[in-house]
């Protein structure tokens, strides 16, 4: 069989498409007109949204963690590959849920009311924790709680 150009530029093509179409990297949220695929809220905070990806790289965002937790139960949980959440020190940036250190303080409203926020370095959540009061968890913890 003779490889013709157009045949090598469409394998190529294809072969482009399955590389790229299922990064499993967070998407950027449109803050302000992006819903909350669990409770259909326009996702606003900055410093509260979360996002799950899955193995396939689809996202699924979410206006709190607190809905990305209810929502997870939905979820295969082996088909999820990603729970990120913003960092409250550095609004819009994304983290690894699991590594995170969270502050539950009725100081720091959140959108849907758990007073819920997510930190990258234990010691920024522990400077705000003074500052704000409130209970420390871990991923594991919040799970349970949710």
């Amino acid at each position: 069989m003779k490889i013709t150009q157009a045949n090598h530029n469409h394998s190529a093509f294809v072969l482009f498409l399955l590389l790229f179409s299922c990064s499993i990297e967070p998407q950027p949220i449109d803050y302000g007109n992006d819903a909350c695929h669990y409770c259909k809220m326009n996702i606003v905070d900055r410093q509260r949204a979360a996002e799950i990806v899955t193995q396939k790289g689809k996202t699924f965002k979410y206006d709190s963690i607190e809905c990305m937790i209810r929502d997870s139960r939905n979820r295969e949980q082996s088909q999820i590959a990603l729970f990120l959440v913003s960092d409250y020190s550095s609004p819009g940036k994304f983290i690894n849920a699991s590594g995170a250190t969270y502050l539950i303080s009725e100081n720091l409203p959140s959108p849907m009311g758990a007073n819920l926020s997510g930190f990258a370095s234990k010691s920024d959540a522990v400077k705000v924790q003074l500052e704000k009061k409130g209970t420390l968890y871990s991923w594991g913890e919040l799970k349970n709680m949710f």
